[in-house]
């Protein structure tokens, strides 16, 4: 950028600038609306990239529930298939019911709860972005305030 006085003014007080500094204004806020644009877009697509990541944590608690869920139709299946032999063996019903009952429950009991905890440890907020968001808001408000 060159600075001129025009050749009348003298370089008397009160100079209000030409339409060289006013062009120059008028690229300076183009320029500033370009980088806020863009720094949105920017942010945006980090928001996107966090909200990702935690869907997929989040599809890996459901695949955990879903085994959890299998599980234990798979426990009602044996409960019935040692309930059909118990009958057939020399051991009280209980017992058949009991130890195959407990195994299976068990292993279901362990497969929900690991992927309900799971699940509460999730957080879809995208940290990063609204860091990220602070220190452009601070970054602007220290150029307007200097």
């Amino acid at each position: 950028m060159h600075e001129r006085m025009p050749a009348d003014s003298g370089g008397q007080a009160g100079y209000d600038g030409g339409p060289d500094e006013q062009a120059s204004l008028a690229e300076l806020l183009g320029e500033l609306s370009d980088d806020v644009t863009r720094l949105f877009r920017q942010e945006v697509e980090l928001a996107k990239l966090e909200v990702k990541k935690e869907a997929v944590e989040a599809g890996k608690a459901a695949g955990m529930l879903v085994a959890g869920a299998i599980a234990a139709f798979v426990t009602l299946l044996l409960l019935a298939w040692a309930a059909s032999w118990a009958l057939a063996l020399a051991m009280p019903v209980w017992a058949g019911f009991l130890i195959v009952g407990v195994v299976f429950g068990a292993a279901a009991a362990g497969l929900i709860v690991t992927g309900r905890n799971k699940f509460q440890t999730l957080d879809p907020t995208p940290h990063q972005t609204i860091e990220t968001l602070q220190e452009d808001k601070e970054m602007l408000s220290d150029r307007r305030n200097p």
